[in-house]
């Protein structure tokens, strides 16, 4: 009896946890419901810009929700589209594209510590950009945020991702983990609220995806069962028309045969009754996951949402940004208008318009056949022939407006007729050309503004994933000084980046870089006190252009310059003699160098070290003028010759 206590109360505690998990689950999808309905407006406005972009201009958003088709007033009218948003947008992203931040990290001082930290996050930000394909990343999420607005990054942990480091008993593969980043489309992000300005104001985010039952059950464990969709638009284009035609589809479509279920992740930020936050997974009515926040992405250490926002622009008091398509739409409108009219009017013009008398021909063989070259044209006897309607030509008018619907276009949307490869007639002097890139430039600033914060942002929680996830021992493979490939382990615990200034480098075309180092080049900046380019900055110059192959294969300073580094580290310890091969000047600039940095002057054996650096710099230098006077010696029959 005893027994069959106990088992009842166990029932009862798999009950209890039972309706425990039904209220969780009810409670997540109604939440999720509740936002999609408060979102539906905007979700239409992002349909119809994607239904504008890929050339269905023909459409608008319905009173009840959704996009639909604009029928046609009478069956002759021309509905052709002129899409001048597609290019447009275009060359926004291809500038938007030369816009690659390398993830760096400045130190906070020039202490030791902070100096080390520094280096060593930035080589973490580097390996971990080139393992996971950040570019393509960002690459995806800008052609979101400039066609709906906004984009957002998924910052997690992979746990299956990186090298595999061993085998368990059962024969699964262990990997060593690595750090994960998402481009999300807007679709899928539900915020708790809408007028919230950043991802910090909310409290809960809801990040929704359609995903196979397959998928569940190999992730999590549980088994769901696949449903149609019909009622879910990730990224659904206009509906049919009212008349049932079907109309041109494009991309992921909402249809109904689609099945799969949808994956809901609640993420809830710390609160005092749940302080590391909530994370809670819905997916076929089942729950997947409870627990806290799994990811220490905050500033502080704490746990917060691993979103990160990217606009196209901003606009206030909204959660989601604008598009510049939301811009374009009402001069696509008038232009696709003006273009279609003024066609009409032209085949007017061309094919007649033809008048006749009631009875004096047989109008249904006119109207099938036309008035085709070489036709016999009968008409009653006693009839007025037919003649040919006097339509005029076409009003100058169209031609305005079509020119200045076409300047609307670049004003809107910041992007000037040169880049979109069409030099302005009136425009001639390479300097006018430069203000006109110029004037892009500061006109997208807004747009690659929000993309460096958003690095920023990104770089920070990936470099507090691998403090929290990468251990004690993590393999890193790096490009270090001197083009030298460096592996090396690194300790989780020395990523402390809490006192340093996060930076995105190489916000700058390469051809603006060129023509920079052009100039300086021009103006003697790069050129010593004779005159002279150095050979460490001919290399140097040569590697920014693309050269660097070409440097090494013809000159040896880089070698030299490498050389002189490790014997900079090897004198810390013993002394080093001066080798007959060696570019005593290359070696003198670059141990003169070391002595005055901030490393050597923080080193507690200064005064041990220096004596050795001054002698082995002499001996250079003595070198150095016997080579000087053996040159001149050399010289001096030729000048008496002369």
């Amino acid at each position: 009896m005893n027994v069959d206590g106990y088992n009842l109360s166990e029932r009862e505690r798999e009950e209890a946890k039972a309706r425990a998990e039904a209220k969780i689950v009810a409670e997540v999808t109604a939440d999720f419901e509740r936002r999609r309905e408060q979102r539906r407006s905007i979700e239409s406005g992002w349909q119809l810009n994607m239904n504008f972009f890929s050339g269905n201009q023909y459409c608008d958003i319905s009173p009840f929700g959704g996009v639909v088709e604009e029928d046609k007033r009478f069956y002759w009218q021309s509905r052709r589209v002129f899409n001048h948003i597609a290019p447009t947008v275009d060359a926004r992203i291809a500038k938007l594209e030369k816009v690659r931040p390398c993830l760096s990290v400045r130190a906070f001082s020039d202490e030791e510590g902070d100096l080390k930290a520094a280096k060593l996050a930035t080589g973490v930000l580097k390996y971990a950009q080139e393992r996971i394909r950040f570019f393509e990343t960002v690459s995806r999420a800008t052609v979101w945020s400039e066609v709906c607005g906004s984009a957002f990054y998924k910052v997690t942990w992979d746990e299956q991702g990186g090298r595999q480091v061993a085998i368990a008993e059962d024969g699964t593969p262990i990997y060593e983990g690595e750090v994960s980043v998402h481009a999300v489309s807007p679709f899928e992000i539900f915020p708790d609220r809408l007028d919230a300005e950043s991802v910090q104001e909310l409290t809960s985010i809801i990040h929704a995806q359609v995903v196979t039952a397959s998928a569940v059950l190999e992730k999590y464990g549980v088994e769901v069962r696949d449903e149609e969709l019909s009622d879910w638009a990730s990224v659904g284009y206009s509906e049919p028309s009212a008349s049932g035609l079907p109309l041109k589809r494009i991309g992921l479509n909402a249809l109904p045969e689609r099945k799969g279920v949808i994956l809901l992740e609640r993420y809830t930020r710390p609160t005092g009754e749940s302080p590391e936050g909530t994370l809670e997974i819905v997916a076929g009515g089942k729950l997947l996951y409870r627990g806290p926040l799994p990811f220490e992405n905050g500033e502080r250490g704490e746990r917060v949402l691993p979103f990160v926002r990217q606009d196209c622009l901003r606009l206030p008091g909204a959660f989601f940004g604008g598009s510049v398509i939301d811009r374009l739409i009402p001069v696509q409108r008038a232009y696709n208008a003006v273009r279609n009219r003024k066609h009409e009017f032209l085949n007017r013009i061309s094919m007649g318009v033809l008048t006749v008398e009631d009875g004096s021909v047989d109008t249904d063989e006119l109207s099938e056949d036309g008035l085709q070259p070489g036709k016999v044209l009968v008409y009653r006897q006693g009839g007025k022939a037919p003649e040919m309607l006097d339509c005029g030509s076409v009003p100058n008018d169209f031609a305005e407006e079509e020119a200045w619907l076409e300047k609307e276009f670049s004003t809107i949307s910041g992007v000037s007729e040169l880049s979109e490869n069409s030099t302005p007639m009136r425009v001639t002097s390479a300097t006018g050309l430069q203000l006109l890139l110029s004037q892009d430039e500061s006109r997208l600033s807004a747009t690659t503004g929000s993309i460096k914060r958003a690095m920023k942002e990104i770089a920070r929680q990936i470099l507090r994933l691998y403090r929290q996830f990468a251990g004690n021992a993590r393999l890193m493979t790096l490009t270090g000084e001197n083009k030298k490939t460096q592996v090396y382990y690194f300790n989780a615990a020395d990523l402390d980046v809490s006192d340093v200034q996060f930076d995105t480098q190489d916000t700058v075309s390469p051809e603006e870089k060129k023509a920079t180092l052009l100039r300086l080049l021009e103006a003697g900046v790069l050129s010593d006190e004779n005159g002279k380019t150095t050979e460490e900055n001919k290399g140097r110059i040569l590697e920014a252009f693309g050269f660097g192959s070409y440097e090494n294969a013809k000159d040896i300073s880089a070698l030299h310059i490498a050389k002189a580094g490790e014997e900079n580290l090897d004198m810390k310890t013993e002394s080093v003699e001066v080798d007959s091969f060696d570019d005593h000047a290359l070696h003198i600039t670059e141990h003169t160098r070391f002595l005055l940095s901030a490393e050597f002057k923080r080193s507690t054996k200064k005064d041990e070290l220096k004596p050795r650096y001054a002698t082995h710099i002499e001996e250079h230098k003595k070198a150095l003028r016997k080579e000087k006077r053996a040159e001149q010696v050399s010289d001096e029959p030729e000048k008496k010759e002369v």
